[in-house]
């Protein structure tokens, strides 16, 4: 329930915003508004104010705001001077370029008041660890490592580093320059294109296998219901050895059960400085990247309280401090958004990353969970993503009407119908691709 809670306050919001934004710029430029819609399929509720129909329909995969448009059937001769095809195209041209931008101004608002209200909460660009047999240990990353850039790109915090490295992924080589624990500049490579572990990346089923924080070999949390549980461990814990075999560090008895899925397990261990036996039996589960069958036993390590401290920074900026980190984060996402777009466009990008309603409802949820703020920065991010999508030059959508409107107002008249009509041929098709394939994706990660 709070998953659909969190996604319906989602589009309500982004939506209505975004249409909002059409309709305040068509009442100023004096063309007539007939009907405002947040959702598409037949209305279940609408109310009329101030000669608009409000309306809220059950398909909450967008909007639209209805002008009076000669266009679509006979309009009465006084309203034609309102008319929206009637009007300069620059008129037109600041109606359709007001929604996109409402979604983008309204992402540094909503940035600029969690960062405000909650603080900035960021992790320093620094590895604390790496896991065995993934991506980031064959590209010869090390505990400890700084990152300085990715492909040339200068990175001030974790996130902004990982984003970068897997949006690259499938266009070649990634070039991420470090700096090591003993304060020397390396070159750690990524060429993982085309491969399986890139692809899982893209469906979100596997991580790069690095994290910012530095575990212990202490055992941190203990999954509810799962073969740890059953077996005694509990927080604290640390596994010293498994069928007689020693194991001083995680990753060597994590190797242990991984190869040992549905086989009863000798569990040497220490709490609280003394040791203690108990048997598991560990449960089978496919690996991400579906090759083959590993053990699973619902245990996380502890993270070093002190190395967190060292990665992690927290502020409260002023107010006006808030709004320029909110510009900033908005700038930077939109330029990540329209590469990617462009990275898709080329090839450079698995359409795997492509997400769909399923998705967005399903981290609607998650974030929401975890607490206001991470929920207020998705709304914000998912407002870049759909300002962005809509600016994109493609009939049906905001971007390519502008196209239109400005050959319309360089070459002093429109484009011929037959035209416009391949266009919005094209534009739909696309559309509906980008719809099917975004729905294939969500599924897949849901289930696949």
């Amino acid at each position: 329930m709070q998953t659909i809670i969190a996604f319906l306050v989602a589009i309500l919001l982004l939506v209505s915003l975004h249409e909002l934004g059409h309709l305040i710029v068509a009442r100023l430029c004096g063309i007539k508004v007939l009907r405002f819609s947040v959702g598409f399929g037949k209305p279940f509720l609408n109310k009329t104010w101030r000669n608009i129909e409000w309306c809220l329909a059950p398909i909450p995969l967008g909007g639209y705001v209805k002008m009076v448009d000669t266009r679509e059937g006979n309009v009465d001769e006084a309203d034609l001077p309102y008319a929206f095809d009637k009007q300069h195209p620059l008129k037109r041209i600041a109606v359709v370029a007001a929604g996109p931008l409402t979604n983008l101004v309204l992402a540094v608002l909503l940035y600029a008041f969690s960062f405000g209200v909650g603080g900035v909460s960021e992790l320093r660009p620094y590895v604390g660890t790496v896991y065995p047999q993934t991506i980031a240990q064959k590209a010869g990353f090390q505990a400890g490592d700084k990152i300085l850039t990715v492909n040339g790109r200068v990175v001030d915090n974790f996130a902004n580093a990982q984003t970068q490295m897997i949006l690259d992924l499938e266009a070649g080589p990634i070039n991420v320059l470090v700096q090591t624990v003993d304060g020397q500049q390396a070159k750690r490579v990524i060429d993982a294109a085309g491969t399986p572990e890139a692809e899982a990346i893209a469906k979100r089923h596997l991580g790069l296998g690095m994290s910012p924080y530095r575990q212990t070999e202490h055992i941190g949390m203990v999954v509810k219901g799962k073969p740890a549980e059953k077996a005694g461990l509990q927080a604290g814990d640390k596994i010293i050895a498994i069928n007689g075999i020693t194991t001083p560090t995680w990753d060597a008895w994590t190797k242990i059960v991984r190869e040992n899925a549905g086989r009863n397990l000798h569990i040497t261990y220490l709490r609280n400085g003394k040791e203690m036996h108990t048997h598991m039996l560990p449960e089978s589960r496919e690996s991400p990247d579906k090759s083959k069958i590993v053990g699973y036993v619902g245990l996380s390590p502890a993270s070093d309280e002190i190395w967190t401290k060292h990665v992690r920074q927290h502020f409260y900026p002023t107010l006006g401090e808030a709004v320029q980190l909110g510009w900033d984060k908005m700038v930077g996402y939109t330029v990540l958004t329209t590469e990617f777009f462009g990275k898709l466009v080329t090839g450079q990008a698995s359409l795997s990353h492509i997400s769909g309603p399923v998705t967005i409802a399903d981290v609607a949820g998650q974030t929401a969970r975890i607490g206001w703020q991470p929920y207020v920065e998705f709304l914000a991010l998912v407002s870049i993503s759909l300002g962005v999508m809509n600016l994109l030059p493609i009939p049906v959508l905001d971007g390519g009407h502008l196209v239109y409107y400005t050959i319309e107002w360089i070459r002093g008249k429109p484009l011929s119908n037959r035209v416009q009509e391949w266009g919005l041929r094209f534009g739909v098709s696309v559309m509906l691709a980008m719809m099917i394939l975004a729905f294939f994706n969500d599924i897949t990660r849901l289930f696949g």
